[in-house]
């Protein structure tokens, strides 16, 4: 009987986050589906190394498994950034029906052209706004607040269109930052606001879900070819499964983690027609670049 094949995940979520239980579900399934011939390892909270050096490391090989943003990928494969465009996505059920679909398969396409196999596109939920200076309610109250956001163009051009001054840095560094003032405020899902405490450093939430972010779950080429192709369609099958039940219990938690979040921060609604309204110059900026592929996914709704 040949040994088992242990394949390591590497995610940047803490123990307590949806990375953490979706990586879990994942595992329980590819361990059971294959009798134990495929075990799967987790490490997260960066344990194996920063999302960047592992999807690098995933290209060369030496890494096997890293579920990591879209927005971080889209350095690795540009037309990922179509992904991060302002109120592109208006609930789950489009998100999954474009990353479940033609679409979600050309973008996969396109990754495995560097190296990077998709095995399926999990979620991270939708984008909010914290600060430590005034509620948001308007573009015109993000006039001036330095803003940390991801290293995407898109996320970049998105706020600076907002007014604000858009800082982009890795996500390892944004508690510091904030706490050291460094920046005033950060974007990120209600889920990362929680788990990583951004609330011990800032006082105001605001609910603006400006972008949403998808979360593919990756695995190296290199090494996704050393398997068997019943293996390799097993896992391909548990990141679907795991994707459709991610996206059900992001859904699900939010209310509860919005809950935990009440007393800790104050929490307002901006106004997203606004905001959206906002968002039409960085449109006008990536039309020529993504045309087709916002009608199409716009057409998802």
């Amino acid at each position: 009987m040949a040994a088992a094949k242990t394949l390591r995940l590497g995610h940047t979520g803490a123990l307590d986050h949806h990375y953490q239980k979706g990586s879990e579900m994942f595992k329980k399934l590819v361990e059971e589906r294959s009798k134990g011939a495929l075990l799967i390892q987790i490490y997260p909270s960066d344990q194996l190394g920063t999302q960047r050096e592992l999807v690098e490391g995933a290209q060369l090989g030496t890494v096997d498994m890293v579920l990591t943003s879209d927005v971080l990928l889209s350095s690795f494969e540009p037309t990922l950034s179509v992904l991060t465009l302002p109120y592109l996505f208006q609930n789950i059920e489009q998100v999954a029906k474009v990353m479940d679909g033609p679409i979600g398969d050309e973008l996969a396409a396109n990754l495995e052209k560097k190296g990077l196999t998709v095995v399926g596109y999990w979620e991270n939920g939708f984008r909010h706004v914290t600060n430590s200076k005034r509620p948001v309610v308007k573009p015109e109250d993000m006039k001036g607040l330095k803003i940390r956001t991801p290293k995407g163009p898109v996320f970049v051009d998105t706020f600076n269109a907002y007014g604000a001054s858009a800082t982009p840095m890795g996500f390892g560094e944004i508690y510091t930052a904030l706490q050291l003032g460094v920046v005033d405020g950060e974007e990120n899902p209600i889920a990362h606001i929680l788990t990583q405490k951004f609330y011990e450093v800032q006082k105001y939430l605001s609910l603006t879900s400006h972008i949403h972010s998808v979360e593919p779950l990756l695995i190296s080429t290199a090494v996704f070819k050393t398997l068997p192709a019943d293996q390799q369609k097993l896992l391909k099958q548990a990141g679907k499964d795991t994707a459709v039940w991610v996206r059900k219990e992001v859904d699900r938690i939010e209310a509860a983690q919005m809950k935990q979040l009440e007393g800790k921060i104050a929490i307002n609604k901006a106004d997203m027609a606004a905001f959206e309204a906002a968002s039409e110059p960085v449109y006008a900026k990536y039309e020529s670049k993504f045309g087709s592929l916002i009608k199409r996914i716009k057409a998802a709704r």
